[in-house]
């Protein structure tokens, strides 16, 4: 299985070549043992679904030195799909353009360390989850911001439609800072380089992931218990069940064989 794949998008052949793109419909179960989950991925296997994630959201989707679109949620759609036998296309969008692609019928699922929240669970359906998060506030090393205190007539970054805006919007009255919104991390990163912003509200591992790659920043402050949540692949509520049912069971394979938590280390360490 390749771990790397084009810019834009791919097709992924987990057990087939080329893809037919369209909405697929088949059975399935998320006993991957079952006669009822075999059935589906042998449906699946003449099947495509289109996927779409995000652009810049390191260690889960990027670009890496060689011009590849590479991480953890790649590698793990991938090692699914290759479990289950199904095939899919994936469309790098940039996240608010991944869930408008997928709420306007352009998009069968979103996988882009989407969280589950209360909210969007009334639109979506999600799959079981493959990472638990946490989101935090990160200033240029060096500043003299230290924490949230510090933000008092201040100006943030935040990235739109993501939990850590949600932790942003909720308290900004009570520390009394403006936010700038974003449509990518790093354009979020780059404002709070070049003094625009003061900080910026992010995910905590693709924060810590930045941070450990150089990229300038450092955390000073987390939330760890009402904006925490836990990341998962998305589809439109009462559509594509089987997809979800065959991702749940692709999951529990791969992590009983250990290739996911090589998947996490590559990335994690």
């Amino acid at each position: 299985m390749s771990a790397s794949v084009s810019r834009r998008s791919f097709l992924g052949l987990a057990g087939g070549t080329a893809a037919l793109l369209g909405l697929a419909a088949c059975g399935g179960n998320n006993n991957a043992d079952s006669d009822d989950a075999n059935a589906a991925s042998d449906d699946a296997s003449g099947k495509s679904y289109i996927v779409a994630t995000d652009t810049t959201f390191a260690p889960f989707e990027f670009t890496d030195e060689n011009g590849d679109f590479v991480g953890i949620d790649v590698d793990l759609l991938a090692a699914v799909a290759a479990d289950q036998g199904f095939k899919y296309e994936l469309n790098s969008l940039g996240f608010e353009a991944a869930v408008a692609a997928l709420e306007s019928n352009q998009a069968d699922a979103v996988i882009a360390g989407m969280s589950i929240t209360a909210e969007r669970e009334e639109k979506y359906d999600f799959t079981d989850s493959y990472y638990q998060s946490s989101v935090c506030m990160a200033v240029k090393s060096g500043s003299d911001i230290k924490g949230l205190e510090d933000l008092k007539g201040k100006t943030v970054a935040g990235k739109n439609a993501t939990q850590s805006l949600s932790w942003a919007e909720s308290i900004k009255d009570e520390y009394g800072f403006e936010i700038t919104y974003f449509d990518s991390s790093d354009m979020m990163y780059q404002d709070v380089q070049t003094g625009n912003s003061v900080a910026c509200f992010e995910d905590t591992p693709v924060m810590e992931y930045g941070v450990a790659q150089g990229n300038g920043l450092e955390i000073v402050a987390k939330e760890e218990d009402e904006f925490a949540s836990p990341y998962a692949v998305g589809v439109m509520k009462g559509k594509n069940a089987e997809l979800v049912e065959m991702f749940n069971a692709g999951l529990a394979n791969i992590k009983e064989s250990g290739e996911y938590d090589e998947i996490l280390a590559k990335y994690l360490g």
